[in-house]
C-alpha cells in the first residue's frame, strides 16, 4: 500500500513538472526596445575584414571595447536585453563584413525568460553555424555565460538559475567543439567561493562594473 502511494506521488510530481515545461511559452519575436535603433546604427557603419566584433546583450554593450582593449579594430555589437533569437535576426549585419574575429556572449536573458536550455543551445548552434557558412575565415570565440549574484535585488528573474547557466554553458562548449571554435571560460574566473558573481566585480548581481570589465579584458587579451 505504502509503495503504491509513493509511486502515485512520484507520477503526480512528474506530471506536474511536464505540465510546467509545456506551459513555458517561448516568444522568438521578442526584441528589446532599442533593437531597431541599434541594428539600424550597426548597419550604417562601415565594415572591414580586420574588424573584431563583440556580439551580445547589455553586458557586451556596457563598455567601449576599443578603449578597454586598446585596439581600434574592436567593434561593439551589443544590444541591451537581446536574446539568441535577436542575434539570429541581426547576424547578417555581422557576417556581411567578413570580420576577422567574433566574440559571442549571449543567453542570460533567454534564461531570464525561462526559455528551455535546449532551445538556447540550439539557437547558439545556429549562430555559430551561420557565421561559419557566411564568413568562413572569421575566427569564432564562444564565451561562457557569467555567473549571477542573488544577494542583490534588482534583477530577480535572472537570479537563482545557476543550474540553467551551467547546462547552457556545457551545451555551448559542445557547440564550440563541434565547430572547431575557441571557448573562452568566463564563468569560473568571475565566481566567488559560493559560485556567485563576485560582489567586487558587479553593481547589481548581473552587470559588470569597471573592475569586472578590467578582468574580462585581461582574460580576452591573449585571444586578440
Amino acid at each position: 500500500m505504502k509503495k503504491g502511494i509513493i509511486t502515485a506521488l512520484f507520477c503526480f510530481a512528474a506530471w506536474q513538472m511536464a505540465g510546467a515545461q509545456q506551459a513555458v511559452k517561448v516568444d522568438p519575436n521578442y526584441r528589446p526596445g532599442s533593437f531597431a535603433l541599434k541594428t539600424g546604427q550597426f548597419r550604417s557603419y562601415p565594415n572591414s575584414t580586420k574588424d573584431i566584433i563583440f556580439l551580445g546583450n547589455s553586458i557586451t554593450a556596457g563598455t567601449d571595447w576599443a578603449e578597454l582593449l586598446g585596439n581600434p579594430l574592436c567593434r561593439n555589437r551589443g544590444i541591451s536585453g537581446d536574446i539568441t533569437f535577436g542575434i539570429l535576426d541581426r547576424l547578417d549585419e555581422v557576417t556581411e563584413g567578413r570580420p576577422a574575429k567574433v566574440f559571442i556572449l549571449i543567453g542570460i536573458n533567454d534564461i531570464q525568460w525561462n526559455t528551455p536550455d535546449s532551445i538556447i543551445i540550439e539557437n547558439y548552434r545556429k549562430i555559430v553555424t551561420r557565421i561559419r557558412a557566411e564568413s568562413p575565415k572569421t575566427k569564432i570565440y564562444v564565451q561562457t555565460l557569467l555567473p549571477v549574484n542573488n544577494t542583490f535585488t534588482q534583477f530577480k528573474n535572472h537570479y537563482n538559475k545557476d543550474e540553467h547557466i551551467a547546462a547552457v554553458n556545457e551545451g555551448y562548449r559542445q557547440v564550440a567543439a563541434a565547430a572547431n571554435a575557441t571557448v573562452i571560460e568566463l564563468n569560473k574566473p568571475f565566481q566567488d567561493a559560493e559560485g556567485r558573481l563576485k560582489k567586487e566585480l558587479t553593481m547589481d548581481g548581473l552587470h559588470l562594473n569597471a573592475e569586472g570589465y578590467k578582468l574580462w579584458a585581461k582574460i580576452l587579451k591573449p585571444y586578440l
